[in-house]
């Protein structure tokens, strides 16, 4: 009986989630007293495998396989299935990113285990897990049936824990047929990004149609450098071009937990609301004081954006001694 975390690699180097599936799964091991094993797949950067060692992985299990660079749903579900039960894994630990939501069924199916998806915390003292629901505005608590458990977490649910440990690394190979491989990638587009991705960012500068158009972008730009944020965007303003989607955040873009959340412009309609109500700070400004918005914000400036904003950005700056 044991714990094995899935940690994914984005071009061979780990994002923030990986850090926090692993500080996540060690919690849910110290309760148990079980060890942990981390499965890593595809190639990796040097010096990659051990930051995962700085949250709490001892033993890692490498398949460096390059088919598996990329992900296809069966390879993935074959190689860490294979490995979870060469090892006794009793409980499985994946994000609950678009990869972990892709895999996480097919391996509890395999596994014969309870899946639970989208969790925000570890078992409480009646073994139930936390998930909220209704866009954020109410929790379930989760009692699973199985002995066996498949656990995908939410990104930004927990605070990673850097602490003293070594970590060894176990080259494994995984046999793995052309029928393992649910279709072949002929291209990757990668998106130009200088900034830090939305779903790993912890400070967001966003704004909607009270921009009035995407020529004045100019002042959030500004205002997010100053702070060293990532720029984000109601549906809207993506859905006229304004804005790249991959910016789009709410109900049906991303949903975000950033620790400020600067929204300007953006009149908070529910969908809205639902991607970025659970930021730990929320600041709202908005010319219309009966924005729906500043019911949800911790602090909220009534005014003209195009006056505001620069202000802002210009008092950052100054803060900072710039």
């Amino acid at each position: 009986m044991s714990v094995l975390i899935f940690v994914d690699h984005h071009n061979g180097t780990f994002k923030k989630n990986a850090f926090e599936v692993i500080t996540y799964g060690r919690q849910i091991a110290q309760k148990n007293a079980q060890e942990i094993t981390v499965v890593v797949l595809g190639k990796l950067e040097s010096g990659e495998i051990e930051k995962l060692g700085k949250y709490g992985a001892g033993k890692v299990k490498h398949v460096s396989d390059e088919r598996l660079n990329t992900m296809t749903p069966k390879s993935y579900s074959k190689a860490i299935t294979t490995i979870a039960k060469s090892c006794g894994a009793s409980t499985i630990i994946l994000s609950n990113n678009s990869i972990g939501k892709s895999i996480g069924p097919a391996i509890a199916v395999a596994m014969d285990a309870s899946l639970l998806s989208g969790v925000s915390t570890t078992q409480d003292a009646d073994a139930h897990f936390t998930k909220t629901v209704y866009s954020g505005k109410a929790s379930v608590a989760l009692k699973p049936m199985k002995s066996n458990l498949v656990i995908t977490l939410n990104p930004n649910s927990i605070i990673t824990e850097e602490i003293e440990n070594t970590v060894s690394v176990e080259d494994v190979k995984v046999e793995l047929s052309a029928t393992d491989f649910d279709y072949k990638i002929v291209e990757i587009k990668a998106e130009s990004m200088d900034h830090i991705p939305l779903p790993d960012a912890d400070l967001v500068v966003s704004a909607g149609r009270g921009l009035k158009g995407p020529e004045n972008w100019g002042i959030i730009e500004d205002l997010a450098n100053a702070i060293g944020a990532t720029t984000a965007c109601s549906r809207p303003v993506a859905d006229i071009g304004w804005r790249p989607h991959h910016e789009h955040v709410g109900q049906t873009g991303l949903t975000i937990k950033p620790s400020l959340y600067i929204a300007i412009g953006i009149s908070g309609a529910i969908q809205h609301l639902a991607g970025v109500n659970q930021s730990k700070c929320i600041v709202v400004i908005n010319k219309d004081p009966e924005a729906p918005f500043f019911k949800a914000a911790d602090y909220g400036i009534v005014g003209d954006a195009f006056e505001i904003v620069p202000k802002l950005t210009q008092a950052v700056l100054k803060l900072k001694g710039k």
